[in-house]
């Protein structure tokens, strides 16, 4: 059985929706041992900030869904659905063993830098150039 090429997928938006979508696909991919890099820039890199000193998940700043859901609300929808919340997705991630990476350029658009990053999220910081050269050559890259 040939080797699955890498699927490399880059989670622009800060847009809750696309974010979790983007998880959605990495654990997926992932489940079917297909090698997986997630790469945060821009707004979905406000996925990954640390929890608040109260608790609240960081993702809850991102951007309401399309129908001006607020991410918590759209996440309790989710659950709700039995569809898979923004944090089990997460962790489904880190435990199958995707590669979590975040852009430097990403992190400097939103004021951010790694000590606002969650810390149960193993996270390569890295550039484009550096995205690039984990896709590999036969890598699939979809943009969220």
């Amino acid at each position: 059985m040939p080797a699955h090429s890498r699927l490399s997928v880059i989670a622009f938006s800060g847009d809750y929706d696309r974010v979790h979508y983007a998880l959605a696909m990495a654990s997926a991919a992932a489940a079917v041992n297909r090698p997986v890099t997630l790469f945060f820039t821009m707004g979905a890199v406000r996925a990954l900030r640390h929890d608040s000193a109260d608790g609240v998940p960081g993702w809850v700043g991102l951007a309401p869904a399309a129908d001006g859901a607020s991410p918590a609300a759209r996440d309790a929808h989710h659950a709700g659905a039995g569809i898979a919340t923004f944090e089990e997705l997460l962790s489904a991630c880190v435990e199958l063993g995707v590669t979590v990476m975040v852009c430097e350029m990403g992190l400097k658009a939103e004021d951010m830098t790694a000590a606002d990053l969650r810390p149960d999220v193993p996270v390569r910081e890295g550039g484009l150039v550096t995205f690039y050269a984990d896709a590999g050559e036969d890598g699939k890259i979809v943009f969220v």
